[in-house]
């Protein structure tokens, strides 16, 4: 009873005030008096108090009035909306005050991205940050992101003292406070440090971009970042085209160049973003972090061993199919072992009758004849009363691929093998590892298959097959410098440097056709390929764009098939003070959107602080989005503030004195319009 009525029956005296009857208290007996309506009302309210109190719930003059006001204004409960538990914390439970708030915390559950509008006090952040704090206790997301313009009456951040971080604290630190009262404060810094949670102003979301002139990889092969527009198909991580949805210009910003132990490499910002892992998170199941590039910097080690694991192709590339001249297998044979000068017969150099047999099969028509040693001359199969002169098919094919006549530190792979389906490009790489390549075992270690030539074009051509058909390749060359050249049949043969790869594929991919590579290689097993993170240098800075893709992970393919992303997945991201974000802030922000992320973004539509003639990207986006499934638009109003009684008198005066100018401000515009058409005439 003293928690019913309050200390000194404060909260009795709240309710005699606000009804038309007769209350009176007798030990734990309340008996009331009045008309039918009012006595109905009061004891209504007395049976929800009641409820609020066994749900642990607190009772205050303020949660009184409230929930007075609900019986009389609308059909809601107050126990219902006084009673739903959003956060536990430090010793104090955070709920809802009103039934608007009660609504806009329900809206955030069910829609991917609510906007809060309301006044000052209403509680649009606090509540949206406590739900954010709530999804990742409960692992539903993975980091917390808060943002809001650092645009605050007009001032510039360039004329505030102190650094960057000094500038932009006091337009952060309302967020800072509403995290404190719900995260243990010892261990705020060790979350934002690992990424868990990020405060950063709005412009800082735009930064997750890669200079202009990075390729990113197409069906139609290698194009500039730069170059890019939405609609244009760019290669996802599961090998698919899949389309650009945005393309958003940077600037110039700070620019590093991050290298795999494998020796791929590419350059992007600061703040762009990248998937990884840890050995633990893999042994464990977890899902892939996702990091900037400056998060890592100075984190790249664990005890001996890399710390963080890159993604990889799911799938093989899919490039659009088109027909080939030759058998790819047999392509792949002849770059390893044969011989094609187009003065001569082409000729196959190997000891392995198996590998003859096989291009017989794959050359209809051509019959390989031995020539002492190793060497077979391929000749084409003549027909009874044929003619002679007709040309050898494979020179003739040779010389429309341009392979014809070029010598070991020539030869590289056709365009149309290198873009064409998984199945051509696989069976190109089999020729040439059963040719020149070959499994290499080591005790109690998985099987490596390496492969060697003397031509750099081949040696980053086999790099590519590699690459994508989602494999890893580690590269090393032999130096011909300062050793003697050798000789065939007494005559000098002039020395090349030696390229050496050593090739790791995904399982599912069989390297060789050879049956004694392919046994051993069976054997031993050919692991796992893997890319960690070596090592991020600077690169000064660069122009630079950012997109964004329709993949459901959101990664592309960059240079060397390195997968990365622009989009904030797993994520829970509010956008505080969003009336001082610009149209185009806000779109920007809004197509940051990953998978399995909720965005909020709060503002006051009557306190826009952006320079005149800027219109607020709070209001154009209300006409924008309206409608649209998924999207909800939750209102608060004076009767929603929850801070001192004056700030809603006094946002309510403002409203007032509002829509009072508002007639005035219309017909200053009209007497201006006819001035301006006045002077024109």
């Amino acid at each position: 009873m003293v928690s019913l009525l309050g200390s000194r029956d404060e909260l009795l005296r709240v309710i005699e005030g606000a009804f038309r009857a007769d209350i009176h208290v007798r030990g734990n007996e309340i008996t009331v008096t009045g008309s039918p309506d009012e006595s109905g009302t009061v004891v209504r309210l007395f049976e929800e108090l009641v409820e609020v109190l066994r749900s642990g719930g607190e009772l205050t003059p303020d949660a009184v009035e409230r929930s007075i006001a609900m019986l009389r204004m609308t059909s809601d409960r107050p126990a219902e909306v006084l009673s739903l538990d959003i956060l536990s914390s430090r010793g104090r439970t955070i709920r809802p005050k009103t039934v608007n708030q009660k609504r806009y915390v329900d809206a955030i559950d069910q829609h991917t991205v609510v906007f809060g509008i309301g006044p000052a006090g209403t509680g649009k952040t606090y509540l949206a940050m406590a739900k954010a704090v709530r999804a990742l206790q409960e692992k539903r997301v993975n980091r917390i992101i808060l943002t809001r313009p650092a645009v605050e009456a007009g001032e510039r951040l360039g004329f505030l003292p102190g650094t960057l971080y000094e500038k932009i604290d006091p337009y952060l630190r309302p967020l800072y406070d509403a995290l404190h009262d719900m995260v243990d404060p010892d261990s705020i810094p060790k979350l934002m440090a690992a990424g868990t949670i990020e405060v950063a102003p709005l412009a800082y979301m735009r930064g997750r971009a890669l200079p202009n002139g990075t390729g990113v990889l197409t069906p139609d092969g290698w194009r500039s970042i730069g170059e890019l527009e939405v609609g244009d198909l760019v290669i996802g991580s599961n090998g698919e085209p899949t389309p650009v949805l945005g393309v958003y210009p940077q600037g110039e910003k700070k620019i590093y160049r991050l290298f795999s132990q494998d020796g791929a490499s590419v350059l992007a910002s600061e703040d762009h973003l990248w998937s990884v892992r840890t050995r633990d998170d893999a042994d464990r199941g977890k899902p892939w972090r996702v990091l900037e590039t400056k998060e890592m910097i100075g984190d790249l080690r664990t005890a001996h061993h890399r710390k963080w694991e890159l993604p990889l192709l799911s799938a093989p590339v899919c490039f659009p199919g088109q027909p080939v001249p030759m058998d790819p297998y047999a392509v792949g044979l002849l770059l390893g072992d044969g011989c094609v000068t187009g003065t001569t017969p082409p000729s196959l150099a190997t000891n392995d009758p198996e590998l003859v047999e096989a291009l017989e099969r794959a050359l209809p028509g051509v019959q390989a004849k031995p020539n002492g040693g190793p060497d077979h001359v391929l000749n084409r199969v003549s027909e009874p009363g044929g003619s002679m002169t007709i040309a050898n098919p494979i020179t003739d094919v040779m010389r429309r691929l341009e392979l014809s006549g070029r010598g070991s530190s020539a030869k590289f792979v056709p365009e149309v093998y290198l873009r064409n389906t998984p199945e051509i490009r696989t069976a190109v790489l089999q020729g040439l590892l059963d040719a020149d390549g070959g499994p290499v075992t080591q005790q109690d270690r998985t099987c490596r298959i390496q492969f060697s030539t003397v031509s750099p074009r081949l040696r980053d051509d086999v790099v590519f097959l590699v690459q994508s058909l989602g494999g890893v390749v580690y590269r090393r060359t032999r130096q011909a410098e300062g050793h003697k050249p050798g000789s065939a049949s007494g005559t000098r043969v002039h020395r090349h440097d030696t390229h050496v790869l050593d090739i790791r594929l995904p399982e599912g991919i069989e390297p060789f056709r050879l049956s004694r590579k392919a046994e051993v290689y069976k054997a031993h097993g050919g692991g796992r390929p893997m890319r960690y993170v070596d090592r991020i240098e600077p690169r000064g800075t660069a122009e630079c764009v950012c997109i964004q893709v329709a993949a459901e992970d959101s990664l592309y393919v960059t240079e060397d098939f390195l997968l990365t992303h622009n989009t904030l997945n797993d994520a829970f991201i509010i956008l505080d003070e969003a009336q001082n974000s610009s149209a185009e802030q806000m779109k920007m922000f809004l197509t940051r959107l990953g998978f399995n992320s909720k965005i909020v973004v709060t503002g006051d539509v009557t306190q826009v602080d952006l320079p005149s003639g800027t219109v607020s990207g709070l209001r154009v986006v209300q006409e924008i989005l309206d409608g649209i499934p998924d999207i909800h638009f939750a209102r608060l109003s004076s009767a929603d503030v929850v801070r001192h009684k004056l700030v809603s008198d006094i946002v309510d005066a403002y409203g007032r004195y509002d829509a009072l100018q508002e007639p005035k401000r219309i017909q200053q515009q009209q007497r201006g319009k006819r001035r301006v058409s006045d002077r024109e005439h």
